[in-house]
């Protein structure tokens, strides 16, 4: 007499994809610098961090050092961060005419009509 057996072995879920702690620490810093730059006005510098925090990004993907589960869905992240920040420099302040230039005859004549002897 033969027995045989059905589902005798079990198969283990596959672990879930992982990132190194490094890697995920140094991507996370990167991270806040964007963040606190932005909280503090500074949208140049917020536009500079995310800008290397996307190479940085681009790199370790390209190095395999990203498992291919959460490539996508971590370049994406990062990319929308960088579409959503945009460089506003600060205003250019008004240039004011130099008082010299003003007591040289070179500013403006507020205030002085010019008078025309004989023409009436």
């Amino acid at each position: 007499m033969t027995l045989s057996a059905c589902g005798g072995t079990q198969h283990a879920a596959p672990p879930p994809p992982t990132i190194s702690r490094s890697l995920a620490s140094s991507l996370a810093t990167q991270s806040d610098a964007v963040a606190a730059a932005l909280a503090a006005g500074d949208s140049c510098r917020a536009l500079t961090l995310a800008r290397t925090l996307q190479r940085r990004t681009i790199a370790a993907i390209n190095q395999h050092r990203v498992d291919a589960a959460l490539q996508e869905q971590l370049a994406s992240a990062v990319n929308a961060l960088v579409a959503r920040v945009h460089c506003a420099p600060p205003p250019v302040a008004p240039v004011h005419e130099d008082k010299h230039d003003e007591e040289h005859g070179r500013g403006k004549h507020k205030g002085h009509d010019k008078k025309h002897d004989g023409d009436d």
